[in-house]
């Protein structure tokens, strides 16, 4: 596998702005279904800075999920440019693509996905399998990443004996173990009650409160509000972008919400 240092020497390195982490230069993808053709981006043009916490929304079918596969190097664009520090990734071959998304990129999903047989601490672990680090090394990381979402006390609980915001803070700290360079979530809040989506929120929030860039995808008002930022998505297109005003913390709309008895 080549380095990615030896295909940014080669190919495709551009200087970014200061500050810039990612930047979407007229970007379209098109997918063929028979011989229908959807057009699923129509010329996205928009950057992102280090520390921002952006929450991306739209209705089904406006763009939004598809954007979020392009920024995660799940998909690539049929025309335009995506710079992620710097690389352009939309040139990037499958086997680099998978290694930025191990390196610099740190992933959250609804479901969780959790392997039901091993425990939280083997579940952070996982990533860590790719990046050359010895046994101790990683299990230190995932035992950090663990304490940070605050379960160093449940590394040998399994996720069936975990409840579902317990289990989303798993998938939080396997999405940081190896120290991502942007945090990706994708409706993180979608299976849990509400004062559980806000407790996911604060962590969020105390993750870019240390620097962490966060993009998360949400279909509710409630949740981006406590983004810094929101993309709003129609028809393939970014209609609105500005940054959210009155902001809540999460840890004080926690204060306000009667507590849930957890197992």
């Amino acid at each position: 596998m080549g380095t990615i240092t030896q295909i940014d020497a080669t190919r495709t390195v551009s200087p970014a702005a200061p500050g810039e982490l990612i930047r979407v230069e007229d970007v379209h993808k098109y997918y063929d279904l028979g011989e229908t053709r959807v057009h699923a981006l129509r010329g996205v043009t928009l950057t992102i800075t280090r520390g921002e916490f952006v929450a991306i929304m739209g209705a089904s079918g406006s763009g939004k999920s598809t954007f979020m596969n392009l920024l995660g190097c799940l998909d690539k664009p049929s025309s335009g440019r995506y710079m992620l520090e710097g690389i352009d990734v939309s040139k990037l071959e499958k086997k680099d693509l998978a290694v930025i998304r191990n390196r610099k990129l740190g992933f959250v999903f609804q479901g969780f996905n959790l392997l039901a047989r091993t425990t939280a601490l083997e579940n952070v672990e996982l990533p860590t399998l790719y990046a050359r680090l010895n046994k101790d090394d990683r299990v230190r990381r995932a035992s950090e990443s663990l304490q940070m979402v605050g379960l160093g006390d449940r590394i040998d609980h399994y996720p069936s004996q975990l409840s579902g915001g317990q289990q989303q803070r798993v998938a939080i700290a396997r999405a940081l173990v190896n120290s991502p360079a942007i945090l990706l979530a994708d409706e993180p809040t979608g299976n849990l009650d509400s004062r559980t989506s806000v407790e996911i929120l604060d962590i969020f929030q105390k993750l870019n409160d240390g620097g962490l860039t966060i993009v998360l995808v949400t279909h509710e008002a409630d949740v981006a509000r406590f983004a810094k930022r929101t993309l709003v998505f129609r028809d393939g297109k970014v209609r609105r972008d500005e940054p959210v005003k009155d902001r809540p913390r999460a840890q004080e709309v926690i204060k306000t919400m009667p507590s849930i008895e957890e197992d």
